[in-house]
């Protein structure tokens, strides 16, 4: 009987290196997706894309470790080799190398070192953005109706605060916005109850508080978060966080620090009795002021007054002199005027005297009457002469050329000389010709000899 042999062992499984790798990745991601591993940072290297790739290692044992930009700049601090931390991600296998790597998603200092480390590093980072300047420091509000406090509801915190505030000025409208100030989660609710105070308006001053602690305890007010909040709030913020000798990020960006809540509730609002004595000392140094400027008023009117008197005593001089001027050349007027006067009366006398129309006024009164009798006499001898003339003007009148020129006649002469012929004015010659009445020019044109 032939014997049949049997193979009871289970057919091998043969897996790619990818499908390994993807089923490693599987067992990885379902049992360590959430843990936290402690030991120290070594080899951090960061590259352009942001990414930090760094070894977490202890006295025993190192693994891979890759941070992404989108965790890391959620970290409290940076990576730096030799810091002991506690490391929050997920195990994964690279496949491109078969690397074991942890993917951190959140990195938490270990030890005192570690955390002053974490708060250094955000110091020099914020002072370099100007977060710390002192240029952009507020003034507080010298007079706060409305005040803002971003605390804890509970503890001796807040009531120290408002025992102070009502002590030193009561009827101050205080709004507290309830928010944790230590563990998971409070350093969101402080920066949303700065920044519900600064979108909202309604607080003049807004004051972030909490009692004294531990570096651990005080963390949350060294979160970036917190910081940029107190910066980017629209209304001046007092930082009071733990003792006097307790300093935080807050304090150094908040615009005025307060070594312990209460003085910061004494900070922010001055005592009725402090307020009436600014009153007085202001009412005091208005009314100096006032009597300086009437004193300095006064003595300007003063001035102003005498410089008018002078002017005044000036001008009525300067007038005294018109005055004497004036009265002077009057004078001279008057007297150059009766000088003139006079002459003209001696030369108007002498004038008189030697006028001949006197002269002959006297001689002509002692000829009038021989001149009647000569009168007579030259009207006869007249009268007789014009009876001899009369016939010989008549006579005269008859042998005048005149009386021939009456009769159209003319008579032409050229050179001085009476043109009597056509040879006594050759062609060209001037000729004056006279007529009865008047003269005329003519120039000869045209000649010609006598007719035979």
């Amino acid at each position: 009987m032939e014997q049949i042999a049997l193979n009871w062992s289970p057919e091998p499984h043969y897996f790619s290196v990818g499908e390994l790798a993807t089923a490693l990745r599987g067992v990885f991601t379902e049992y360590f997706k959430d843990i936290w591993v402690a030991g120290e940072i070594s080899g951090v290297k960061l590259y352009p894309s942001g990414h930090y790739y760094f070894t977490l290692k202890d006295e025993s044992a190192q693994i891979r470790c890759v941070c992404f930009k989108a965790s890391a700049r959620y970290l409290k601090f940076k990576p730096q080799d030799g810091v002991a931390v506690l490391v929050r991600g997920r195990v994964d296998l690279y496949d491109a190398r078969g690397d074991l790597q942890l993917l951190v998603e959140a990195i938490e200092p270990q030890g005192h070192g570690a955390l002053q480390l974490a708060f250094e590093q955000l110091k020099k980072k914020l002072e370099a953005e100007g977060l710390f300047a002192a240029e952009r420091k507020r003034e507080l509000p010298p007079l706060p109706e409305r005040i803002g406090i971003v605390t804890s509801p509970a503890g001796a915190v807040i009531q120290d605060m408002l025992h102070v505030l009502e002590r030193r000025c009561p009827g101050r409208h205080i709004r507290v916005y309830p928010a944790q100030v230590q563990g998971d989660g409070a350093a969101e609710q402080v920066a949303e109850g700065i920044e519900y105070f600064s979108t909202s308006g309604w607080a003049d001053v807004v004051i972030v508080a909490r009692g004294g602690g531990s570096l651990e305890d005080l963390w949350t007010f060294n979160e970036e978060r917190v910081a940029r909040a107190i910066a980017a709030c629209s209304v001046p913020v007092i930082s009071a966080v733990g003792h006097e000798t307790d300093f935080t990020i807050a304090d150094f960006v908040a615009d005025m620090r307060a070594p312990t809540p209460s003085a910061a509730a004494e900070i922010v609002i001055c005592t009725r009795e402090s307020l009436f004595e600014r009153l007085r000392a202001a009412e005091h140094k208005l009314l100096q002021s006032v009597r300086l400027k009437i004193a300095l008023l006064a003595k300007a009117l003063h001035q102003v007054a005498i410089d008018r008197a002078r002017l005044h005593r000036t001008i009525g001089r300067h007038m005294q002199r018109v005055d004497e001027l004036d009265y002077r050349l009057r004078e001279q007027w008057r007297e150059g005027s009766a000088a003139r006067r006079r002459k003209l009366d001696l030369m108007a006398a002498e004038v008189s005297r030697l006028d001949v129309r006197l002269r002959f006024a006297a001689a002509r009164r002692r000829l009038d009457g021989a001149g009647a009798a000569m009168e007579q006499s030259v009207r006869l001898r007249l009268s007789r002469a014009g009876a001899r003339l009369a016939p010989l003007e008549a006579h005269l009148k008859q042998l005048s050329p005149l009386a021939i020129l009456d009769r159209g006649y003319a008579i032409v002469a050229s050179g001085g000389k009476i043109v009597k012929s056509p040879g006594d004015a050759p062609l060209g010659s001037e000729l004056r010709v006279r007529l009865a009445q008047g003269e005329l020019g003519a120039v000869v044109t045209r000649s010609e000899p006598p007719a035979k």
